[in-house]
């Protein structure tokens, strides 16, 4: 088994597909509370964060350096919601680009950090943020999908 696909897709965990399919806009963009964000906002900021590393564009990180982390809006359509999953699937198949050779994961990306470590650190990162839309699910009734 590819250690990447186990790391980004048929881990110790349902896959992103099974976690992110059968919602509904109303499912999507319910808060649970005060504290916590909607699965489009978990997605979204995932999404933002692993465009950041995969596409090695630092114009989203500018926006977060101002404490922006999430969406100010919610989606407000099923197609924004279908949007960016599908953003969310066209970045695991850029991490498969850079996981193809062996002079792209070596590529030192900051003093002492390939571009290995750092998808690695964005397979937690991603791991993490689904595992809190699994919850959001529970909560909601709608875990596991069908």
């Amino acid at each position: 088994m590819d250690k990447w696909q186990h790391l980004f897709i048929t881990g110790e965990y349902a896959s992103p597909e099974k976690i992110l399919s059968g919602l509904t806009l109303e499912q999507v963009t319910y808060v649970p509370s005060d504290m916590s964000h909607s699965i489009y906002e978990e997605l979204w900021h995932l999404v933002a964060w692993q465009h950041i590393v995969v596409f090695r564009d630092e114009s989203p990180y500018k926006v977060w350096e101002g404490g922006d982390l999430y969406p100010t809006q919610q989606a407000t359509s099923e197609k924004d919601w279908h949007d960016l999953v599908d953003r969310f699937n066209g970045g695991l198949r850029e991490v498969f680009v850079w996981t193809s050779s062996d002079e792209n994961l070596n590529l030192e990306i900051d003093s002492g950090i390939t571009m290995a470590d750092e998808l690695v650190s964005l397979a937690v990162h991603n791991a993490y943020h689904l595992g809190k839309i699994v919850a959001i699910r529970q909560l909601l009734g709608v875990w596991p999908s069908v």
